[in-house]
């Protein structure tokens, strides 16, 4: 059984720091990455990665955020530094099952960027 289980959301101040973490197990994941969801909007891809650590990133956190991932914890990161009250959003945790061909889920994240 498949589960992703993320940690790290919280309120922080615009300017501040925050660093995601998600946990999958169950299987062997190629890309994983997050998404996000700012009230009233779409989901976005905020980051991605391959199991090779090819990245990726949204243009609007380029710089300020970073992804990585510990193959060996089959766990993703997300560092997200200089944060501005536009990042505020539920972040989604996902991860692409190498056997299935399909991407998991996580229940998702609270990120509040606000004075």
């Amino acid at each position: 059984q498949v589960q992703l289980v993320e940690s790290g959301g919280g309120l922080v101040q615009p300017g501040g720091s925050l660093r995601l973490s998600c946990v999958a197990s169950g299987s062997i994941f190629n890309a994983m990455g997050w998404y996000r969801q700012a009230p009233g909007k779409e989901r976005e891809l905020v980051a991605t990665i391959t199991s090779g650590g090819t990245t990726n990133y949204v243009t609007s956190v380029k710089g300020r955020f970073t992804i990585s991932r510990d193959n060996a914890k089959n766990t993703v990161y997300l560092q997200m530094n200089s944060l501005k009250p536009e990042d505020t959003a539920v972040y989604y945790c996902y991860a692409r099952s190498y056997y299935a061909g399909i991407n998991y889920w996580a229940k998702g994240t609270l990120v509040t960027v606000s004075s």
